[in-house]
């Protein structure tokens, strides 16, 4: 599961602390999540990559079915820190080439 995020403007700081200190332990709390990485951008993204809109990025990695742990994830009822700006990217990946059933 692939997260884009920023923080609100102005509480960076806050945003960090919440996100690796309890927003990423609390992920991994749930079934499924079995590890999770953060990236921030080193430069502003180039223009036209669409990117541009999410200066963090957070991989997280999914054990099992990906239903199964996004139920699971739902269930736990995680809420985002107030430092969080609210516009969020989330997309699923899987391995290359795809697992088959």
């Amino acid at each position: 599961m692939v997260v884009r995020t920023n923080p609100v403007d102005g509480r960076e700081n806050e945003f960090n602390t919440w996100y690796s200190d309890q927003h990423v332990p609390e992920i991994l709390s749930v079934p499924g999540f079995v590890g999770a990485r953060r990236y921030v951008a080193l430069d502003e993204p180039a223009a036209g990559s669409g990117d541009s809109d999410f200066r963090y990025l957070a991989i997280y990695e999914i054990e099992g079915p990906v239903p199964e742990a996004l139920a699971a994830l739902g269930a736990a009822g995680i809420t985002p820190g107030p430092a969080m700006d609210e516009r969020t990217s989330i997309a699923f990946y899987s391995s290359f080439p795809p697992a088959t059933p």
